[in-house]
């Protein structure tokens, strides 16, 4: 008989522990070996434990590994044998690209039924990609609206956006970088189009969800929010 799959769930919210442990409870082929409520114990668990697959929260702030992209690189560079499903609740387009560009076997909102980790874990192990209803369809629009080969930034948008949401002005960034205001400002509306991003506001939330910058170090001025 084929032993079952090991799999650790991570996440800060006891409800959704529990509903998972529901959901994937009588799933053939499938046995939860550990929960983890932050990234501390989520990394000191994969340390000690043998583990297939991991579902973990995107956002788990507290823990001494961080969250969101950082954590999830971390988790896959440190064990290249787990599969990484992330359970978010993020509908931000940007991030979802951002979460489903690091390498992770899956992307499932939780906004849809929970019973999609049992299909989406047999995926992992098969090494298929799977992604929930609504992660899908957040996806594909941000694709169908982006347009192909646009979802990326270049070294200089990502530069100029990590400085602009840490709290520099395009003219303080020009002159750092030994660049004109005009190019500037064209690199930074450019990493906004192809983020699918309209509002500043919306620049801050992607730089911190994504880890380009972290919360601590944003100014976000009154102005533009």
């Amino acid at each position: 008989m084929k032993d079952p799959v090991r799999l650790l769930l991570a996440d800060d919210h006891p409800a959704i522990i529990a509903g998972v442990k529901f959901a994937v409870g009588n799933a053939e082929g499938i046995e939860i070996i550990g929960t983890s409520p932050s990234s501390t114990e989520m990394v000191a668990f994969l340390d000690r434990n043998p583990c297939d697959v991991l579902v973990t929260d995107y956002a788990m702030p507290g823990g001494n590994y961080g969250d969101g992209i950082p954590l999830l690189s971390f988790i896959l560079r440190r064990y290249p044998g787990v599969r990484v499903l992330v359970l978010t609740m993020m509908d931000n387009p940007a991030v979802l690209s951002a979460i489903a560009a690091t390498g992770v076997q899956g992307v499932l909102s939780k906004s849809d039924d929970l019973t999609h980790i049992v299909p989406a874990v047999h995926a992992a192990m098969l090494g298929q990609s799977y992604f929930s209803p609504t992660a899908r369809t957040i996806l594909d629009t941000s694709k169908e609206t982006q347009g192909p080969g646009t979802q990326t930034l270049t070294r200089r948008e990502s530069e100029v956006v990590r400085l602009f949401v840490s709290g520099l002005s395009v003219g303080e960034i020009a002159e750092r970088l030994h660049r004109s205001k005009q190019t500037v400002s064209t690199q930074k509306n450019s990493a906004m189009r192809k983020l699918g991003l309209e509002r500043e506001a919306d620049l801050f939330r992607y730089a911190i969800e994504t880890g380009l910058v972290s919360a601590a170090t944003t100014t976000q001025p009154d102005a533009k929010i």
